[in-house]
């Protein structure tokens, strides 16, 4: 496989940059903030814990507690494991084979084409820059072949942070139905929508042959915790992505087990102060880039932490990134990261998050460079 470029630029700049401005996940809290939303209970459980291995699966109740933020899954339905990555990683090994074919939407998160691109053909369908980063159903349609396996989606998108609308995804599942096809759904920006109205459905509730991959490293803000799932009507395709599992990381930690719960029982007092950070962030974005109107394109995403505006000014945005955290420590992703082997994608474009405290002093770096251009 060929490097993983995004992973790549982050292993060089990540912790070395003064102003991390491009973070793919929102502020995350201490260990103190969270325990002190915890039950007396629950901080005896965590202080005597031991530190043995803990089921394949994930711990029972905290499958459960996962399910409850689905409309029609159970425990049953959920496997968990160390991050989102490896869900991704499993299903496509389990699911593909070198006579298979598989549609994936562009641009995307790096692992969901360079995967499959190991094991079979693959075949991209461009979001439409030009209508908002809207998927067409009827390219879909128009890349199934008689072997195409699955389709593989990723709302709200990563870079983009567009979303489907609810008539979209129902022919979306519709189309996959009638052709008898696994669809991949990456979800790990849901609940971060600017508009709670446009939420979409998550897949495994609407299709039998449906895969919703989350996390708590993105929406929730803890990356640290290592704990993502893939929730599936099918339990004996679960049953196969637990085998491979055994090969990778066999477990979860059991102390991420015990603080997931806590997070996902206060879920709705971390996610709204989430969106509370997210909403104050971007009137901060929309400020700055009305003051470059001649350097950058920006329109708000509907959902997720991350945006891909449009850079206008001299030069090439590789260029224009590097000088920016070479110079003034502000870390941005270039589009060379979010490049495809399936298709042209753009290049004059970068990734911006705004999901981490603080910004004020970043975009005052950034202006600071602006000024010198």
């Amino acid at each position: 496989m060929r490097d993983f470029e995004l992973e790549v630029h982050f292993s060089k700049w990540e912790f070395k940059a003064k102003y991390h401005m491009t973070a793919s996940d929102v502020e995350s809290m201490s260990l103190t903030d969270l325990m002190a939303m915890a039950t007396t209970d629950e901080k005896s459980e965590f202080e005597n814990q031991c530190f043995g291995y803990t089921q394949t699966w994930g711990a029972d109740d905290l499958r459960a507690r996962i399910a409850a933020t689905y409309n029609t899954m159970t425990y049953e339905n959920i496997l968990c494991f160390c991050g989102a990555e490896e869900g991704l990683y499993t299903a496509m090994r389990v699911l593909l084979t070198k006579e298979d074919h598989v549609i994936v939407v562009v641009p995307n998160y790096q692992a969901a084409e360079t995967l499959p691109l190991e094991i079979c053909e693959v075949t991209g369908v461009a979001l439409q820059e030009k209508d908002n980063w809207q998927l067409d159903i009827d390219a879909v349609a128009r890349a199934i072949r008689t072997n195409t396996k699955l389709v593989s989606i990723n709302f709200p998108n990563n870079p983009t942070g567009a979303l489907m609308s609810a008539d979209d995804l129902r022919a979306l599942v519709s189309l996959c139905r009638k052709h008898d096809l696994y669809l991949f759904s990456d979800e790990v920006y849901r609940l971060l929508e600017r508009d709670e109205g446009k939420r979409m459905l998550q897949v495994a509730d609407v299709y039998e042959k449906g895969l919703s991959l989350n996390v708590l490293s993105k929406a929730y803000g803890f990356p640290g915790l290592r704990i993502g799932w893939i929730a599936s009507q099918d339990r004996t395709l679960l049953l196969r992505l637990e085998r491979y599992k055994h090969y990778l990381s066999i477990c979860n930690a059991r102390p991420s087990e015990i603080l997931a719960m806590i997070v996902l029982k206060n879920s709705e007092q971390i996610l709204q102060a989430n969106r509370h950070l997210l909403q104050d962030n971007l009137s901060s974005l929309d400020q700055f880039f009305a003051s470059y109107p001649r350097l950058f394109e920006w329109s708000v995403p509907e959902g997720g932490c991350i945006a891909y505006p449009r850079y206008k000014g001299r030069g090439t945005v590789e260029a224009f990134c590097q000088t920016l955290v070479e110079d003034y420590g502000v870390l941005l992703l270039p589009a060379s990261v979010y490049r495809s082997e399936l298709m042209e994608t753009a290049s004059d474009r970068f990734r911006i998050g705004f999901g981490r405290r603080n910004i004020g002093a970043g975009l005052r770096a950034f202006r600071e460079f602006l000024d010198t251009v």
